[in-house]
């Protein structure tokens, strides 16, 4: 028979609420995870406007005017620096994925899925992601 007066605590874990995000330390794999999710709906909601720049950019000498005149004078009410912030967070967003799931890949094919690599995978992702889209921002704004 067990002693019932002496029994351990056990851990309690909770699921956390909305208010407690701003205040929760996720790890930096959480956060390439989330990351790599945002991109991809922000990818699939920004492809009409890529086919759109597709076309436009392949069409004709003349549509490849108007293709590189959206940077510059804008589309109807929308400027010219709306259109290029909109096509950086294309860039992001593709930079991020693709480099996520490089990172998966990479996972996958050597088996490692330790605490370890799996904070330095992110890091590295994180890193080459941001450069990568600071080095293409200053190439499209300047």
């Amino acid at each position: 028979m067990t002693d019932t007066t002496q029994t351990q605590q056990r851990p309690v874990y909770r699921n956390i609420h909305i208010s407690q995000i701003v205040g929760y330390r996720l790890p930096p794999a959480g956060i390439v995870s989330i990351l790599h999710r945002v991109s991809g709906v922000l990818m699939f909601l920004l492809l009409p406007f890529t086919i759109w720049l597709f076309d436009v950019s392949l069409t004709s000498e003349i549509s490849y005017e108007r293709f590189t005149s959206t940077f510059v004078a804008g589309i109807g009410f929308l400027p010219g620096w709306f259109m290029k912030l909109v096509a950086l967070a294309l860039i992001w967003a593709y930079l991020v994925h693709f480099i996520a799931g490089l990172r998966h890949l990479w996972m996958d094919m050597t088996h490692s899925v330790s605490m370890e690599q799996g904070r330095i995978s992110a890091w590295v992702t994180l890193g080459a992601s941001g450069a990568l889209t600071l080095a293409l921002a200053i190439k499209l704004f300047y």
